[in-house]
């Protein structure tokens, strides 16, 4: 900016932002980020860093793909496995409306040990039969399911809930708390799970309900060890330590970026841990530390039907054991097809 007597001009030598007099507009030479008059649409630059606008709120397009989303995942889940277990499911919210007779009471009527209706002896109000103290055995299945189904939909959010949360805490935090929630792990697995479960069972007393706690304590290992090694590939990703380096505190990291990630991974082992904690509550039940009764449920209806098997009533022990199978052989096959819908690797196959 010093001006300069010896120079050839006698002017001060002019800077990249200086207005040039001899400059043929007489203007100031404009930078990356003026404004140019001279330009057609008479406009800043925009640099690279520009945010360009939107058009139009995104809500009504994002809503468009979500339903569409779900219209396809219908189309492709597997027909029998859904129709199984949306059918259970009916049954079950519907038992009191379905059920032709109370569960708990004997038949008015009708005789101990009757057949289902098609064989000799077998009436039409009690379709499939009646146990060892006349008491409807549909009615008593439809019931199972309700009992059944709350088991094992309500075990399996206990022990997510708890192996989640226990998975990414000693993931995330890491030091000392992963390596004493990991040693308790450790320990859990090494217990046979239904033995443990017995024990469990024995020390709270017989009831739906505490065989949905005992079967969550029991089984949400599997979740922990799964969802540690998930989190522990997370919190080296990019966006989780562009998050720290914000400034957000743990707790938001966990929220934010953490807990949606492993979602997928958690949905798939409770679909497959479903089929697993209904067997858990059928073996409870069979060796009489399940539901109480005279409550009903299938493992319950299969122990006191044991001592008739070889007498003739196959159907006590038939109609039990059946729809323990289809429940089960439905998760497993709708959670494998969810493995596959969930894991953009396999999808691809």
């Amino acid at each position: 900016m010093t001006t300069y007597a010896d120079s050839p001009h006698g002017a001060e030598r002019p800077s990249a932002r200086t207005t040039h007099a001899d400059s043929p507009h007489g203007a100031e030479r404009p930078s990356a980020r003026t404004t140019h008059a001279d330009s057609p649409h008479g406009a800043e630059r925009p640099s690279a860093r520009t945010t360009i606008a939107t058009h139009g709120p995104l809500g009504p397009g994002r809503a468009a793909t979500g339903v569409r989303a779900v219209i396809e995942a219908a189309r492709e889940a597997p027909l029998v496995p859904v129709a199984i277990l949306g059918g259970l499911m009916l049954v079950a919210i519907l038992a009191d409306l379905i059920a032709p007779h109370d569960p708990t009471l004997p038949v008015k009527g009708a005789n101990v040990f009757d057949p289902p209706f098609w064989m000799e002896g077998g009436r039409t109000t009690t379709l499939l039969g009646t146990d060892f103290q006349g008491r409807d055995v549909l009615s008593r299945l439809i019931h199972g399911a309700r009992v059944s189904l709350i088991v094992g939909l309500m075990g399996t959010l206990v022990a997510g809930g708890i192996g989640t949360a226990m998975g990414i805490l000693s993931g995330y935090v890491g030091r000392w708390v992963d390596q004493v929630i990991m040693r308790v792990t450790d320990a859990w697995l090494a217990l046979p799970a239904l033995v443990f479960a017995i024990f469990l069972a024995t020390m709270v007393g017989p009831s739906m309900w505490n065989i949905v706690f005992v079967l969550g304590a029991v089984y949400w290992t599997r979740y922990a060890r799964v969802i540690r090694g998930e989190v522990l590939t997370l919190r080296e990703r990019e966006f989780v330590k562009l998050a720290e380096i914000a400034g957000a505190s743990k707790l938001r990291v966990i929220k934010r970026h953490i807990l949606p990630n492993v979602m997928n991974t958690a949905t798939v082992l409770a679909s497959l841990t479903i089929g697993v904690v209904i067997i858990a509550e059928a073996s409870l039940s069979f060796l009489g530390v399940g539901v109480p009764p005279p409550q009903p449920a299938w493992g319950l209806m299969l122990a006191e039907a044991r001592p008739t098997l070889m007498a003739g009533q196959w159907w006590l022990t038939v109609f039990p054991g059946l729809c323990i199978l289809l429940i089960v052989l439905a998760t497993q096959l709708f959670g494998d097809w969810l493995r596959v819908r969930l894991d953009p690797q396999l999808r691809n196959l």
